[in-house]
């Protein structure tokens, strides 16, 4: 099988341009997973390509998160369903295990190509990221990896109902592991104790790190990837860091400002995006890239699924720091002195509360739920 070909996508236009194109060009299978999709006409287009291309004869199956994509009709995907398409919802919305979300995103078309990063199916994605539209980045790919991100697939997409006994069990061995390839790694994120693949990639990068950028749009680690960070500023590592100062979540953003001081000292560079809501993830390390569904904070490391690809071509790094410096060029640097003198008490009792509830309170809700699943 040929090597991987990669293509940054650096809008909404562009992303939803390109996984258009390859549903339009699909003759086999589409396998097509998110955690948003929006009534819109941006929703409609995707549910008239999808149901084209079951009309055609493709193997169509989409697989929706449900509380992701809670005011979405069920029978939105009637056309679909009518064509021969296969539409799930992920982890149908009961309280004993609400918390458990699949916020992966990832198009897979003939098992050739396919599409990961932040992007979700809404207008708010439209646009240039600058002018018009949340600011995001994904990736299309081709080769090697692309099999092991179908197979991902589908395993969720079987499990979709979360009803099934052997899910739980099964967790640890199969939704938080690592699915490595000639041309990189596919990193896989689900819920429960200790590190994930993702999150165990990145401390092990971050180890002797000497140049780090990150795109976060919401930023929260904790425990040992906090230390880890600090670390490297403190060492004298360059750490870039680009946040978002405008958010669709404003408790994620309290909690995310009151980190600022101590990544200050410690010598890290903050940046916040200033022309729209920040919604992209991005990470690069030296020599190696992440890019794909999940934050920086404790829902995306330790609750929800995800999906992230670590990649270490020299050209597919080169141009994610140039995206990096796309954003950083439209943000506001935060300097120590200032920041420390604009922070009220107010300011900082209200961002260690939103600390706790987001940092211990939803890890708290997660294993509970986790621990009445697996009795």
């Amino acid at each position: 099988m040929s090597a991987c070909d990669f293509r940054w996508l650096r809008t909404g236009d562009d992303a939803f341009a390109a996984m258009l194109a390859d549903i339009a060009a699909a003759r086999r299978t589409v396998q097509f997973e998110t955690y948003t999709l929006a009534y819109s006409p941006v929703g409609e287009r995707f549910l008239a390509a999808l149901t084209e291309a079951a009309r055609r004869g493709v193997q169509v199956r989409v697989l929706v998160d449900a509380f992701g994509s809670f005011n979405l009709p069920d029978s939105f995907w009637d056309p679909l369903r009518r064509a021969g398409g296969d539409c799930r919802w992920f982890n149908p919305l009961t309280l004993r295990r609400l918390t458990f979300r699949d916020h992966r995103k990832l198009l897979v078309c003939d098992d050739a190509v396919a599409f990961v990063g932040g992007f979700n199916i809404a207008a708010e994605y439209e646009g240039d990221g600058v002018v018009r539209g949340w600011r995001d980045v994904g990736l299309r790919l081709t080769g090697p990896l692309v099999g092991s991100l179908a197979a991902s697939f589908d395993e969720l997409f079987e499990r979709h109902d979360f009803e099934h006994p052997p899910f739980t069990r099964l967790r640890p061995a199969t939704t938080r592991r690592s699915l490595v390839c000639a041309d990189g790694e596919v990193l896989l994120n689900g819920p429960g104790r200790g590190p994930n693949a993702f999150k165990r990639a990145l401390l092990r990068d971050l180890e002797a790190a000497r140049d780090v950028q990150i795109v976060a749009a919401y930023f929260l680690p904790i425990g040992r990837l906090r230390r880890a960070l600090a670390r490297t500023a403190r060492r004298g590592a360059r750490l870039e860091l680009v946040l978002a100062g405008k958010s669709d979540v404003w408790l994620s953003q309290l909690a995310t400002r009151a980190l600022y001081r101590r990544l200050l000292i410690a010598g890290a560079a903050i940046h916040e995006y200033q022309p729209q809501v920040l919604h992209s993830k991005l990470i690069v390390v030296d020599g190696a890239v992440y890019v794909g569904s999940a934050n920086l904070d404790p829902r995306s490391l330790h609750i929800n699924y995800e999906l992230m690809l670590r990649l270490t071509q020299p050209a597919v790094v080169a141009e994610a720091r140039d995206i990096v410096a796309d954003h950083r060029r439209h943000s506001r640097r935060i300097e120590l002195a200032g920041w420390q003198a604009s922070r009220t008490a107010w300011a900082r009792f209200k961002g260690r509360w939103a600390c706790f509830l987001l940092g211990r309170l939803d890890r708290l809700v997660m294993f509970r739920q986790l621990r009445e699943l697996q009795g």
